[in-house]
């Protein structure tokens, strides 16, 4: 009985002792970050995001302005043959006061909540490649539809292709 109580008293304290460790990590880490609000990339606050994209369908969005960028399967890499269409978009941004809503897409493969994910990564990633251009991370907004909204509704790597995007408006 004795043994089983020391036992306990041990597994207790350890417990918290583990407990309070993580608690200081965490209050560390938002230290670091006390004043700024929004997601990082490379350490570069997001401005207020909409929050369901509402923003990025609006009149107020000029999405024709720029074309898709394009990427591979479950990938969020940017290919040398999209960078160009990104340069146009950074050339926008480090010239005047604009400001941009990224919104990243995928095809139907994947549960809702992965593709999501997705999407918002392969946002993340163009938003990265601006900033790494240039642009100011204040002008760029992003968003996910994941599979929603896919711009081709056939099955198949062609269509897939298509669905595989992240589109860019220039908010007016």
């Amino acid at each position: 009985m004795k043994t089983s109580i020391s036992s306990l008293i041990r597994c207790t304290c350890i417990a918290l002792l583990v407990l309070s460790l993580g608690a200081c990590a965490n209050k560390k880490n938002k230290d670091q970050f006390a004043g700024v609000d929004g997601d990082f990339v490379s350490g570069t606050p997001l401005p207020d995001r909409p929050g369901d994209g509402s923003s990025f369908l609006s009149d107020n969005v000029d999405k024709s302005r720029f074309q898709p960028i394009y990427f591979g399967y479950d990938s969020t890499d940017i290919s040398s043959s999209e960078s160009s269409k990104l340069d146009e978009v950074a050339s926008l941004l480090t010239s005047g006061s604009s400001t941009i809503i990224v919104a990243g897409f995928t095809d139907e493969r994947g549960t809702e909540e992965y593709n999501r994910s997705l999407g918002e990564r392969r946002a993340q990633a163009v938003r990265s490649y601006l900033i790494s251009a240039g642009a100011s991370g204040s002008s760029i907004q992003t968003v996910s539809f994941g599979e929603e909204m896919p711009a081709s509704t056939g099955s198949g790597e062609e269509s897939w292709g298509l669905n595989r995007r992240a589109e860019i408006g220039v908010v007016k």
